[in-house]
């Protein structure tokens, strides 16, 4: 237990420290496999089914940050984390994060993941396990859409606080 939870920190200060998209993939990569064996502890099939679930997600969103960088590069030759520049790169960088983060319309694999989970688990999914796809989502906001960002934050908050009445 100890051991995953130093394992998230790690990949936690990794990506909020990287400035290549790889390192910050990597990052990521090492948050989601550590928090799979505290989501999945309990060996329930709830549990199970929740950590399959996230899982799946994450490697889904993790294959767009791949992609979303690899586009980049491709077309401005910076691997920089900062010189994100490319249009079709930001939009799907974008999606990326929404589907890590659980915004609305990606915000269906959340809820049940938490459901799933112990609570301790699920208290670091919803804190710590934030704040390396927000950090990417800092860093690059120079270049991304700020409308888009804008309507996924209210939409995010109205039906979180909708399904929360």
């Amino acid at each position: 237990n100890l051991i995953f939870t130093i394992s998230l920190l790690l990949g936690t200060t990794i990506t909020i420290s990287s400035n290549h998209w790889i390192t910050a993939w990597t990052g990521l990569e090492i948050n989601t496999l550590a928090i799979l064996p505290l989501i999945s502890k309990s060996h329930h099939p709830r549990a199970i089914e929740a950590a399959t679930k996230y899982f799946l997600t994450q490697a889904a969103a993790s294959a767009l940050v791949l992609f979303s960088s690899m586009a980049n590069a491709w077309q401005t030759g910076q691997w920089d984390i900062t010189q994100l520049t490319d249009p079709t790169s930001c939009l799907i960088l974008t999606s990326a994060v929404a589907i890590k983060l659980g915004l609305v319309p990606f915000h269906f694999w959340f809820p049940e993941v938490l459901q799933g989970s112990p609570l301790t688990t699920g208290l670091l999914l919803s804190t710590i396990m934030k704040l390396p796809p927000i950090t990417l989502l800092y860093m690059t906001s120079p270049s991304l859409n700020p409308t888009l960002l804008t309507t996924l934050a209210i939409l995010s908050a109205a039906l979180g606080g909708w399904m929360g009445l």
